[in-house]
């Protein structure tokens, strides 16, 4: 204790006050003066170091982009030839041909519809994971569980359990960062540190409704206060809330407050350049869509991904939100999603593959389900979180490669089923990190991403 400091208060320390403070208060001290994003050794040797993570928010849906199912087309307009699940998001009809025609590309010969021209041209380097399967038929129950691994609670999400195993590899930059991320269907609940500390939350660039050009963290630059002012400000601000901890014990937000200030001083020598893209050549831009305006949006968002990474971000999110969900408007809609994140997305493989970095760069490709072969209205799908498909590309997953299969149709996954919690054990294993001694002890019992489900998907890996 600081005598000073308990004179200042006039306040007299009882011994069970003396003990509180020695046995805790100063534990919690040691643990805020250390760095929790400093970089930690995996379980075993990863194949991957880092997650760039697409969410396509809405449900795209697998029998029109990935998923062929000749059967549909010849089958067009008959009733299901099976029972539908028992929960369905509404009223669904007879089989629905899909608008697009597929074909086969790549020596690998994997399907992708005319609604991806040129991610088609990069499946050698694509897995894809045909036998999805999630718990929710509701959007908000189903991002929750795609991005924390519940549905019905709070929990950390993915970002967050990978950057508390990892750390960050850049100590000026958060560990995990989320780009224009959505506000709808859980929220910041699909980002947060939930009961981890505070340092692992993914910190936001911008938000749904912003412009990927004015996506920006705030605050980032001071030119009006010198860093050295700002340093004396900064510990003195720390010093009050240090002496505050002692006398407290464990306080996560002020714990959380503590590091935050931090990090968020170390940042202005940091994320200022790497938000400004003007440093990047005009082939690189047109790369990734930046001089077409139905791609330019998207085409930031990627490329912003690729700068973080390169830089050390351990786990960067970009979410094309919230538009992938046609229950009606089929042709119309998943034909401008597509066409304003495939150009992007395509860039950003080649980028990252020209640049070395997909070897060790896991990409992932997801929405929070798929939709029904059936109708909805006349040219619509309807929510299905028995059937979808993602996929990855890099990050020690095998090129070239398809795994599982739905039936007939594409509504349920029948062969080399993946739920959530298998997706999710399978990324925590390629980057070294065992989903079942990744715990944290939280109201009594240790936690996990993976709860008490999950089994890695061995056979994806390359």
């Amino acid at each position: 204790m600081n005598p000073h400091w308990n004179t200042h208060l006039n306040r007299t320390l009882s011994r069970r006050d003396l003990l509180r403070v020695s046995s805790i208060g100063f534990p919690s001290l040691a643990f805020a003066a250390l760095d929790p994003l400093a970089v930690k050794q995996p379980h075993f040797p990863a194949r991957a170091k880092r997650v760039i993570f697409l969410f396509m928010h809405g449900g795209p849906s697998q029998v029109d982009t990935f998923d062929y199912k000749p059967l549909l087309k010849r089958d067009h307009g008959k009733p299901l030839p099976f029972a539908r699940p028992k929960v369905v998001s509404g009223e669904t009809f007879n089989l629905l041909q899909s608008p697009w025609a597929f074909k086969q590309y790549g020596q690998s010969g994997a399907w992708v519809s005319d609604l991806f021209p040129e991610l088609a041209k990069c499946v050698d380097d694509i897995c894809f994971v045909k036998s999805m399967h999630g718990s929710n038929s509701r959007h908000g129950g189903a991002l929750l569980e795609l991005h924390t691994g519940s549905d019905t609670f709070i929990r950390p999400s993915m970002g967050s359990w990978i950057t508390y195993g990892l750390g960050s590899e850049n100590n000026s930059m958060p560990g995990f960062v989320t780009i224009c991320p959505t506000q709808s269907h859980g929220g910041a609940n699909n980002f947060g540190s939930a009961f981890l500390p505070a340092p692992y939350a993914g910190t936001a660039i911008g938000a749904v409704g912003v412009p990927a050009r004015d996506a920006r963290i705030p605050f980032i630059s001071n030119t009006e206060t010198p860093r050295p002012i700002q340093r004396r400000e900064i510990d003195y601000s720390q010093t009050l809330n240090r002496r505050q901890l002692e006398l407290t014990g464990p306080d996560r937000a002020l714990e959380g407050r503590i590091e935050s200030f931090e990090l968020a001083f170390r940042m202005q020598t940091e994320a200022p350049g790497l938000q400004n893209i003007e440093d990047e050549s005009p082939l690189t831009k047109k790369l990734y869509g930046l001089d077409n305006p139905v791609t330019e949006d998207f085409g930031r968002q990627c490329l912003m991904a690729r700068r973080l990474s390169e830089k050390g971000v351990r786990f960067v999110q970009v979410s094309h939100t919230y538009k992938w969900d046609q229950h009606q408007n089929l042709k119309r809609d998943h034909s401008q999603n597509a066409a304003e994140v495939d150009k992007p997305i395509a860039g950003l493989l080649r980028d990252l593959k020209s640049r070395g970095l997909l070897e060790d760069t896991l990409v992932l490709w997801a929405g929070e389900f798929g939709r029904t072969p059936t109708a909805e209205g006349s040219d619509g799908r309807d929510h299905n979180p028995e059937a979808f498909t993602i996929w990855m590309a890099g990050g020690g997953v095998k090129p070239g490669f398809s795994y599982g299969a739905t039936d007939d149709y594409g509504y349920y996954s029948v062969e080399k089923k993946v739920h959530f919690h298998d997706l999710h054990a399978t990324i925590l294993h390629l980057l070294g990190l065992d989903h079942l001694k990744l715990t944290y002890r939280y109201a009594g019992r240790n936690f996990r991403l993976t709860d008490v489900h999950g089994n890695v998907v061995h056979d994806i890996i390359a």
